[in-house]
């Protein structure tokens, strides 16, 4: 069996280019019965033998987290003589709030409690809501606690460009990002690998096999109905198949790596394997385990044992051609519709999310309401970050200030107009409007050489929306920012 292929994400974290993950622990667990720790960590101990000794998982993956405690101990015991320890990622993946230091804190220690670990390997961050601020102060502490050693590296997960553009812009140090990456979904081949190549970011791909769908078992099959597939993988790549043209495209695409896979002696699924890793910014690929249940360690493996040529690309170039491109960037299938997830449409879910401000109703004025972000100026100058009076909403010239003070992203106006954005987007919330209610937008820049820069971000957030728009050249801003942005908005009946 071929030895798989490593890599090196840094000086003290060297990984295998297949990284097994345990997010099925979650589902083998769904009917409440945990798997048994010790038959489980044995599975994981084959795979550390055969050279797959990379895994991720997260705090929400049912018990991965302590399967993974008891491999890692068992190691310890010396069960994995001869090789070095296993590398063990984890996410962190809370609830939008105030990311004190004690919040942060609490979570990193309860990951690394159930991982038995003096320090977290990659430690990797998600966040629900980037109208929600907090997932800055939650970095930067998650960087504090790095210098305290107690993780090694941050990673993030599913953030897309424009945040993880604000996090680097801000100074953080950030290794990885974790996100969907498939022949199914092409789009962080494009912006997200340019940035992170730019900023020594490496990606690790998940869903490469699209749950299972990518592989010869259904190559030549009728689409299977809702009440056949079996597991919620399969539920959420199913709508990605939807997405991009449906089942037929499929079948294009499965033709196509099926006729590289005969070529090369190797399975269709290591042909889409290898097209992700063969992405420069791609660190490794993600592969689900069903421990105790299912392995394809000697597949796997064998995608290390061949390299497409000029004809292999070709042929996969043209059967992806077939294919629409995914809308957005990378993580929007959790923040923003289409919802292609296996519970679909998460619009509930999210508005459940606790909101950034809350508005207040102005005494002796009914029906008109107030947001404050908590920023000095508001107070001391007498202004409100967001007025709503009947349908309409104000919301006054914004600048990239976090809390109560400093500035988000100096020197980056891409970065602070996402920045910014983000906070209009939370002040209209707060009384009950959204970025599709905006009518208008007005941009200052301190220079206009960088209008591009901040109007891709804005055609990010409004490319559908479309409201009428005013971009300024100024001859200075207060501060040390580039860039300021109002808004009007007008709520539908």
């Amino acid at each position: 069996m071929n030895a798989p292929e490593r890599y090196r994400l840094a000086e003290d974290l060297e990984i295998s280019r297949i990284v097994t993950g345990l997010w099925q622990v979650a589902d083998m667990e769904r009917d409440g019965a945990p798997l048994d720790p010790e038959l489980a960590s044995t599975s994981m101990l084959d795979y550390a033998r055969a050279g797959f000794d990379s895994f991720d998982m997260a705090d929400h993956y049912g018990s991965a987290e302590l399967i993974t405690g008891r491999l890692l101990a068992r190691v310890r015991a010396g069960e994995l003589p001869n090789r070095s320890a296993p590398r063990a990622f984890t996410k962190w993946c809370p609830t939008p709030g105030p990311m004190t230091a004690e919040v942060v804190r609490a979570g990193v220690e309860s990951c690394r409690r159930r991982l038995g670990v003096e320090a977290i390997d990659l430690l990797q961050f998600h966040w629900w809501s980037f109208d929600h601020p907090s997932y800055l102060d939650a970095v930067i502490e998650l960087a504090a606690l790095r210098r305290e050693g107690l993780i090694r590296h941050i990673g993030l997960t599913n953030f897309d460009t424009a945040h993880l553009r604000v996090l680097v812009a801000h100074g953080l140090p950030i290794t990885t990002n974790q996100v969907c990456f498939s022949v199914l979904d092409r789009r962080a081949a494009g912006e997200m690998s340019e940035f992170c190549l730019e900023h020594g970011i490496r990606l690790l791909a998940y869903g490469t096999l699209g749950g299972g769908l990518i592989s010869s078992r259904w190559l030549g099959s009728p689409e299977p109905a809702a009440d056949e597939i079996g597991d919620w993988s399969k539920m959420k790549y199913q709508r990605f198949v939807a997405a991009i043209g449906g089942w037929g495209v499929l079948q294009t695409i499965l033709r196509s790596l099926a006729q590289v896979a005969a070529r090369h002696g190797v399975s269709l699924s290591n042909v889409a394997t290898r097209w992700v890793l063969e992405h420069e910014a791609v660190a490794a690929v993600i592969v689900g385990a069903r421990l105790g249940e299912r392995e394809h360690r000697a597949d796997n493996a064998a995608l290390f044992s061949f390299k497409f040529d000029a004809a292999d690309r070709a042929l996969l170039a043209e059967a992806l051609g077939t294919a629409q491109m995914l809308e957005g960037d990378c993580g929007d299938e959790y923040r923003r519709p289409p919802f292609l997830t296996a519970s679909g449409d998460l619009s509930h879910h999210l508005d459940t999310m606790p909101k950034a401000y809350q508005a207040v109703a102005t005494p002796g004025r009914p029906g008109r309401l107030t947001v404050s972000t908590g920023s000095v100026w508001e107070a001391v100058c007498g202004y409100s970050r967001a007025v709503r009076t009947g349908n309409r909403v104000l919301v006054s010239g914004t600048t990239a200030t976090h809390g109560a003070g400093g500035v988000v992203c100096p020197g980056d106006p891409a970065g602070q107009t996402a920045y910014i954005l983000d906070k209009i987007a939370a002040s209209l919330a707060a009384v009950g409007a959204t970025l599709e209610d905006v009518v208008r937008t007005r941009i200052f820049l301190r220079d206009a050489a960088q209008w591009e820069a901040v109007s891709r971000i804005h055609g990010r957030y409004f490319g559908k929306i479309r409201p009428a728009n005013t971009l300024i050249e100024v001859s200075r801003l207060v501060g040390d920012y580039l860039v300021e942005i109002e808004a009007e908005a007008e709520v539908g009946p």
